[in-house]
């Protein structure tokens, strides 16, 4: 009852979703051909018992009516069995979009996965149980329950039918089924289960060690880390394998042999029971073929459970992760509507200006203090400078202000965080085409080439389209262009979205000194209020107000008059 609860959870959402309708109509037709199945297969098992009566008795006229009659039923078999399997691969990939759509729009909203990520709990590989464990749960739960329903149905003909031959042989089936499904799952259930759930979580450790070594590729070549990283990736393989280790033990082994025992002993059953029945000439040879027929029918319909008991295993961990990810995100749900913010005790207030009002940031949770009453007002369409030493808060008081961090006291006024670009030192590049990572994070731009190019001209990158073939070639950006480039495009980005407040974070660090002037140049043209963190004495003369952090927590604002901008091509 709890495993069903659980795995309701996550399939109520795509089964009382806005797709339920046509997932209803298909399943119905799964059903009906499923049906059209079950009666197949009880008349073609009648019909082979006629088929070596009729071998038995030389009845040569019979034979061949009966031939012809199995071979039209096995070509309607055959049909209906296609079109129930392309109707039930069609259902599992319209319900693995809708879930996976489901759970990557909570997962994206409210930048719920920056929380996910700098939380506490264990809600290991996201990716993995969105890209995975979706997928395998919609394809198990269809599996399951046809192989219920075929049990049911199955059971219901051919019980029918074999009671009628042998009382004796269908009681045996039936303790024999449910003795072997009780030592399965008594024996093997709850350790497998959790020996399935540890596996995926190490697996996903595991492709995501492999992925990080690939993305730091330059930085581990650099530092010749390369022994390093082995040991690490070994390290996380040797998990993999002594956890698997335990399962081929436990399933392979222990399970399996089980199983393969279990099966085979149904195949003569048959014969003990009703053999001395034929050899007295009670029953014709016929009726043992149709008893036979119908106990095994009976048997593989009965037994589902113990012959996909790994299945099962696996499926039961991969709804626990769906469940421990999903509660994770509808929990962050019902507290970001800016409640989060609300909640928080920094006070968070969106105006059409940037104050800071007597704020003391603490590192999350409280941990450690690290500014102390700090008071700031920013005009429209100035620049302020926040330097200090490393590690006295700068970065962290750009989190506190998009909202990322909120331990401490005080108030932050800033507009609403769609008014707000924030540019890291390393700007994200993002899967797809030069013209995506022009547009980025706009989704809806239409501006056009030509405009594209002359942007590009004003951040010193006036051929880079034609290195590429164009806008729409799509490469692998991060790797292709310095971190001098990428902090040119992330000017191009500002200068295609115009936006009133630009937040940046050591954005210019790669860049010399012409181009560090040409980019901040330009945001003082567009009018742009900014907030810089920057340790360069450069940067000083570009910005209205210089914000000094000291490691005391202590603080200094100072004003500096600058040189009115001057246009740039």
């Amino acid at each position: 009852m709890l495993l069903f609860k659980r795995f309701w959870k996550i399939a109520r959402l795509y089964w009382l979703g806005d797709e339920k309708w046509g997932a209803i109509t298909i399943l119905s037709i799964l059903i009906l051909f499923l049906l059209v199945n079950t009666n197949l297969n009880v008349v073609i098992n009648s019909q082979q018992g006629n088929l070596l009566s009729a071998l038995a008795a030389q009845d040569g006229k019979k034979f061949w009516i009966t031939a012809k009659y199995l071979f039209s039923l096995y070509l309607i078999l055959t049909v209906n069995w296609g079109v129930y399997n392309y109707l039930r691969k069609k259902l599992i990939l319209y319900w693995r979009r809708w879930l996976t759509r489901d759970f990557l729009s909570k997962y994206l909203h409210d930048r719920a996965f920056y929380e996910l990520s700098q939380s506490q709990q264990e809600i290991d590989n996201p990716d993995q149980r969105i890209a995975e464990d979706i997928n395998e749960f919609a394809d198990g739960s269809l599996a399951f329950f046809f192989d219920f329903l075929y049990t049911c149905t199955q059971g219901i003909a051919f019980s029918t039918v074999l009671w009628k031959i042998s009382p004796t042989l269908t009681i045996i089936l039936v303790v024999y089924v449910g003795s072997g499904t009780l030592v399965t799952t008594r024996l093997f259930g709850k350790k497998l289960v959790k020996l399935n759930y540890e596996q995926k979580k190490r697996e996903g450790d595991f492709r995501f060690g492999l992925v990080r070594l690939r993305e730091n590729a330059e930085s581990v070549a650099f530092y010749r880390g390369e022994d390093q990283e082995l040991n690490q990736v070994n390290q996380l393989f040797n998990h993999v394998f002594s956890n698997f280790n335990k399962i081929v033990i436990d399933q392979e082994l222990y399970l399996n042999s089980f199983i393969k025992l279990y099966q085979n002993i149904p195949w003569i059953l048959p014969a003990v029971i009703i053999g001395p029945q034929i050899l007295a000439g009670n029953i014709e040879i016929g009726k043992f073929a149709e008893a036979q027929g119908a106990f095994n029918k009976l048997f593989r319909a009965m037994y589902v459970i113990v012959k996909r008991f790994d299945k099962l295993v696996d499926f039961t961990s991969r709804i626990d992760r769906l469940v421990e990810f999903d509660n994770f995100l509808q929990k962050l749900k019902r507290k970001m509507p800016h409640q989060s913010i609300q909640s928080s005790t920094i006070n968070t207030l969106e105006n059409g200006h940037f104050e800071i009002q007597d704020l003391t940031l603490y590192t999350p949770n409280f941990q450690r203090s690290l500014l102390q009453d700090v008071s700031v007002k920013l005009p429209s369409a100035q620049g302020m400078l926040i330097r200090g030493m490393s590690g006295c808060g700068k970065s962290s008081l750009l989190r506190a202000i998009s909202g990322l961090w909120t331990s401490g006291q005080g108030t932050i006024i800033r507009p609403p965080l769609e008014e707000i670009l924030f540019v890291p030192q390393r700007p994200y590049m993002v899967l797809g085409t030069l013209r995506n990572q022009l547009l980025y994070p706009q989704v809806n731009n239409r501006i056009s080439d030509q405009e594209l190019h002359q942007i590009l001209h004003q951040v010193n990158l006036p051929d880079l389209a034609q290195r590429f073939d164009g806008f729409d070639t799509e490469m692998d950006w991060a790797d292709v262009f310095s971190l001098g480039e990428q902090q040119r495009i992330a000017l191009a980005r500002i200068l295609i979205a115009r936006p009133q407040y630009v937040i940046l974070d050591e954005a210019t660090s790669a860049l010399d000194v012409e181009n560090e002037e040409n980019f901040y140049r330009h945001l003082l043209n567009l009018g742009t209020t900014f907030i810089s963190v920057g340790h360069r004495p450069t940067l000083v003369k570009y910005h209205h107000l210089i914000l000094e952090l000291s490691g005391s927590k202590d603080w200094k604002l100072r004003q500096v008059k600058i040189a009115a901008p001057s246009y740039i091509r």
